[in-house]
């Protein structure tokens, strides 16, 4: 029996036999000896934690040293399940690899329609730096092995942003591709990518900010971490969002942030990770994009961060209200497969919020127009643009119950272009679905 569980129980017989006064003063020391052995049963708890998290921390430095189990899934589950909060923000596992149109049906991220930088990096040379972007690291346009179009891969300890030429609005969408290489059991626990909105186009992160950090780490579940740091702030928001996303950044990923005013929110392919109302504490503030990648092993390892398909947009707006009210919309935000009309799944929370202004006025008939850039022949172009607005009809009838009768589609090709067809931005505006109601 421990020291302090034999004077609690000594001091509690005695307690029997003592007179009145001489049991006051026994309760009192009865009353300290409990709380003694309440301390030090807390003492032996907090032993025991240090002891685990020790283990858990050398598992990290030292892989392969033992410490098998992850935080909060102690039974090693791949996909543990979870909740939906009022937001819409899942608390759930994030799927990895081929997506269905179904499985992104319920996606409620809609990029912004004025677009306001994009890059895809196929204007640059392979091994160059990126002709838009700017750094105080490395960095070269390059491409992968199974994967289309080009890459600009990060170097590490570089910090990073594309030259906007103007700065951030309140409302707006970015959203892009990204890759890492080589991901293992090896991969540092602290292998990261911060994604910063930050006050100025200077090379630095010391100055106001808000910042999501992806942790690429294999040993252990991390999650994505969200800091805001403002001047004069008196309550700035640090947490660390708790997900296992081990599995899905070994493949393609798409990131979708969207910033409306004070509230900033970010996707992982479909599903919403971060939902916070208050985080952009002055919009006023936040007005460059740029990202920072640390401790990946380049040389050793043969890691590297790649991201691709940079798209910026102002707006992020509810486009129910605004073809409600304007009776049309023109969008970019649809994309498909290059050269075809599959639609790309993270697509649907457009298409989403069609489906709802259909559902709510059954009157309401809308002609579906699809547009192109100028790549390829006027023929094809036309053809393409005629199969996107069908495929765009189609998963409103089959994904989302829209009577057919209520929807039409046609395709203008290459002939309407709003933007110039000479740069990947332009072009990019030109590819287009239009919403009109009949």
């Amino acid at each position: 029996m421990k020291t302090s569980n034999k004077l609690f129980y000594c001091l509690s017989f005695a307690l029997l036999m003592a007179t009145s006064g001489e049991a006051q003063f026994f309760k009192k020391l009865a009353k300290k000896a409990e709380k003694a052995a309440e301390r030090t049963v807390e003492r032996r708890v907090d032993r025991e934690t240090t002891k685990k998290t020790d283990q858990a921390l050398d598992s990290i430095l030292e892989p392969g040293s033992g410490g098998k189990q992850s935080p909060g899934n102690p039974q090693g589950n791949e996909n543990p399940g979870g909740t939906v909060d009022e937001n819409g923000t899942s608390n759930g596992p994030v799927t990895a690899g081929p997506k269905t149109i179904e499985v992104y049906s319920k996606f409620d991220y809609v990029p912004g329609d004025k677009p306001i930088f994009y890059d895809d990096f196929n204007d640059d040379f392979m091994g160059d730096f990126p002709s838009k972007w700017n750094t105080n690291g490395s960095g070269e346009v390059v491409t992968v092995d199974g994967l289309p179009g080009k890459w600009y891969s990060i170097a590490n300890r570089s910090l990073t942003l594309p030259n906007l030429g103007s700065q951030l609005p309140e409302d707006f969408t970015m959203e892009f591709d990204l890759k890492v290489t080589n991901l293992t059991r090896n991969t540092s626990s602290l292998a990261t990518l911060d994604i910063y909105l930050s006050e100025t186009p200077n090379l630095t992160t010391s100055e106001s900010n808000v910042m999501a950090t992806l942790n690429f780490c294999q040993y252990i579940a991390v999650g994505v971490k969200v800091d805001n740091d403002f001047r004069d702030d008196p309550s700035p928001i640090t947490n660390t969002l708790q997900r296992d996303l081990r599995e899905v950044f070994k493949d393609v990923v798409h990131i979708s942030i969207a910033v409306n005013k004070n509230r900033y929110r970010l996707w992982i392919n479909e599903t919403k990770i971060v939902d916070l109302p208050q985080f952009v504490v002055r919009p006023n503030q936040i007005n460059y994009p740029k990202f920072y990648v640390s401790n990946i092993d380049e040389q050793g390892n043969k890691e590297r961060v790649l991201i691709s398909n940079l798209k910026i947009a102002e707006g992020g707006v509810d486009l129910r209200r605004k073809l409600m009210s304007e009776g049309k919309i023109s969008t970019n935000g649809i994309l498909f497969n290059s050269g075809s009309a599959d639609i790309l799944p993270q697509s649907m929370g457009i298409i989403r919020q069609i489906s709802q202004v259909l559902t709510q006025d059954k009157s309401i008939k809308l002609n579906i127009v699809g547009h192109t850039d100028s790549d390829g022949s006027d023929e094809s172009n036309l053809s393409l643009s005629e199969n996107r607005a069908e495929a765009v009809k189609k998963a409103l009838i089959s994904v989302y119950g829209v009577s057919s009768d209520r929807l039409s589609s046609e395709g203008k090709g290459e002939a309407e272009p709003v933007a110039d067809n000479n740069s990947a931005q332009g072009k990019a505006q030109n590819r287009r679905v239009e919403f009109i109601k009949k």
